[in-house]
């Protein structure tokens, strides 16, 4: 038996999937904010491999993908998926904190009805069978 009960490790999963996909959203950006519009697509794969940065994007991947298994090992896909559209939140944070973009106001809006959403589904109960 684990230390933690099953709704702190589901909790706990989920949290980590929202962090992950923060972090390869940034990092992503971050990799490819100078590459020039203008680049050809076969091009694109250079320049991609040129930047170490993408590493990090993998990495961050590939951990999403052991977590994303974890969480689903512990909930059901349809409660489990509507809470990491919080990720659509905290990666508009982060990218107002890191890169300086602005939020447009429907943007707000927009992350006002997923915050409801997620409190809607939450309502429910987050066990698979």
């Amino acid at each position: 038996m684990s230390v933690f009960p099953l709704h702190w490790r589901l909790f706990l999963g989920l949290a980590v999937a929202i962090l992950l996909d923060t972090g390869v959203q940034i990092f992503w950006k971050m990799g490819v904010i100078d590459i020039p519009d203008s680049v050809l697509p076969w091009e694109l794969l250079g320049a991609v491999s040129e930047r170490p940065i993408f590493l990090l994007v993998l990495a961050l991947m590939l951990a999403q993908l052991f977590n994303w298994l974890f969480v689903l090992s512990m909930a059901d896909l349809s409660f489990a998926k509507p809470f990491t559209s919080i990720s659509y939140i905290t990666v508009s944070l982060a990218s107002f904190l890191v890169l300086g973009e602005r939020p447009h106001p429907i943007q707000i809006v927009g992350i006002c009805v997923i915050v409801v959403g997620v409190w809607c589904v939450s309502r429910s109960e987050p066990v698979a069978e």
